[in-house]
This record gives C-alpha cells, structure tokens and sequence, in this order.
C-alpha cells in the first residue's frame, strides 16, 4: 500500500454475469448481475471507476450501456467465444438465508484478466468475489496499489483454501460475511475468526453482517456500523459487493486511508448497501444519485450519534 494525499482511480476485478433470482415472494431471470458490477455501479459514485471481467457473445446489449452510460471504463471488459458466466440463487423467508440454485462459470473458466496501462500504477483496486488464481494474477499486473481490498465465498475458502489465503495475504483489506469469516477463521467465535485472518498480514478485515450492519476490525480495535431499518427488502444479491465498491472508492476519492477516512468508507459502504437491497438485481443502485446517497450517509450519523 502506497500512501497520497490525492485522490485515486478504482479497479475492480470479478465476475459480470446474468441471475435467476428467486425470493419468497417474487422471482427474476436474466438480469444484470456479478460481484464487478454491483462494485463498479457503487465505486463510481465517488472516483473513477475500471472494470476488469469477461461475457459471452449472448452478453445483451442493454447490459453493457447500463454499465457504459455511467461513466464505468470498461475498457478491460473483455468478451470471449462461449456464455456469460450464470448464477441462480433461491431466498428464504428470512433473506439472510440463500441457497445456490447453479453455478455456470461459462466464459469465466479461461478468463485471463488484464489491467489497462492507464489504471495499473497507484490505484485502489477491488478483488471481487472470484477464482483465487484470477485474483492472484491481477496482484501481479498492478503496481504500487494504494489500498487493496479482496472478497471471497465459501465455494473458494472450501476449495483453494491455500490460495485465498495468499491472496489475503498480499490484501490490505479482507472483507467476509460473517459465516464466511467464521468458516475461514475455524472459529465460531467472530473476534478469534478475524484474529486468524489478521495474523495473515491483512491490517484489516470488515465483517458483512447482513441486516446487523458492518464491523471493521484491526489491531486497533473494532468499528461498528449500523444497518440501516428498511421495512421491506426486495433482493440481497450484491448488496456485499455494492458495500466494497462505495468502501474503496471513498477511500479513493479521499486520497487517505487514514482512520477517519476508512470509518467514513465503512459507512457509505452500508448506505450502498441499503440501497442495493430496495429492488432485484441493480435496478436501485443504478438509479442513485450521489445527493441519495449523501443524504442517506447524514441519517446514519444521526443513527449513531449518542
């Protein structure tokens, strides 16, 4: 990690892919979805953002204008012979309860990812939720990086827990929910889970906890952050993902990485967050402006506030 006063570009590396969602209520198929792209639709609210994925030739049209018409380079946005990498996924009443319907890595197989030159030195860079090995190679393609933050899944931590945990290792910053902090760690309890993750080099870790906010973690201690009281949530999916993009790029467009300034990333990352979550796939996020955001960032203050 670097250090700088001004701000920086993002880089966000994942999955750009198409859902088949299903709640208790209501279901979607074919939309927008990927840890890149919930990322990238929050991150560019508050630095310039680059997105590094792959699709499929079936890839629709309209998706990628969403993505272009809000100012996201996607330069690095690669499309390939084959499908669009597929995900489906089943909610239960209770939503912090999901099921994996299927998984279709398609195109995403033989992604070999790849960072535009004018986005490799100094940037803060996001490693979306996907194979350890893309992820690695990513780390080799970007110099110097001035904050870099990595997700995970169970699916990887089960599989190649030997490279997520390089990966966490070369990370500034790793971010889990809280089952996934619980299944990497080996511990049931939270705080020793994260000591386990902590004692691999990372200097911090955020807990997703769902409808129960947010927590950052490192020596220095704990931060806590509230999840904001919706009377209905439409669709989970991404809300993680939005969380880390509006993370980092306030971390970016404040150019610091200091204590105050990660404290303020964690909360935007909640109010992406919360807003990810009012509609399926990213119908909301990619309607916000950045007054809804703000304003939402001043009711969590008064939330907190004692």
């Amino acid at each position: 990690m670097t250090t700088s006063d001004k701000p920086g570009r993002v880089v966000v590396i994942g999955t750009v892919g198409i859902d088949d969602i299903e709640t208790a209520h209501e279901s979607v198929q074919g939309v927008l979805g990927g840890s890149a792209t919930y990322a990238a639709l929050a991150s560019r609210h508050f630095a310039p953002t680059t997105m590094s994925s792959v699709v499929g030739h079936d890839f629709p049209t309209a998706h990628r204008e969403l993505l272009s018409e809000r100012d996201i380079d996607l330069s690095s946005l690669e499309t390939a012979d084959g499908l669009t990498f597929r995900w489906g996924g089943r909610y239960a009443e209770n939503m912090n309860v999901r099921e994996t319907t299927f998984v279709d890595l398609n195109v995403l197989e033989n992604f070999d990812p790849r960072v535009p030159a004018h986005a490799k030195a100094e940037s803060f860079v996001f490693l979306g939720n996907t194979d350890p090995s893309i992820q690695l190679r990513i780390l080799e393609q970007v110099v110097d990086p001035r904050f870099v933050v990595v997700d995970s899944m169970d699916l990887w931590i089960e599989g190649d827990r030997q490279q997520v945990s390089r990966v966490f290792a070369r990370c500034d910053c790793v971010v889990l929910n809280d089952e996934e902090a619980r299944l990497f760690g080996g511990h049931a309890n939270i705080p020793r889970a994260v000591r386990t993750i902590l004692d691999l080099g990372p200097t911090y870790v955020v807990v997703k906890r769902g409808e129960f906010g947010a927590a950052l973690v490192s020596d220095h201690g704990w931060f806590f952050a509230p999840a904001y009281p919706l009377d209905d949530v439409v669709d989970p999916t991404g809300a993680g993902d939005s969380f880390a993009g509006a993370f980092l790029g306030s971390l970016a467009a404040a150019g610091s990485t200091d204590e105050a300034a990660l404290r303020r990333a964690v909360i935007y990352g909640s109010v992406a967050a919360s807003f990810t979550v009012e509609a399926f796939s990213v119908d909301r996020l990619a309607e916000l402006t950045r007054h809804d955001i703000d304003s939402r960032y001043v009711e969590f203050g008064d939330f907190a506030a004692f």
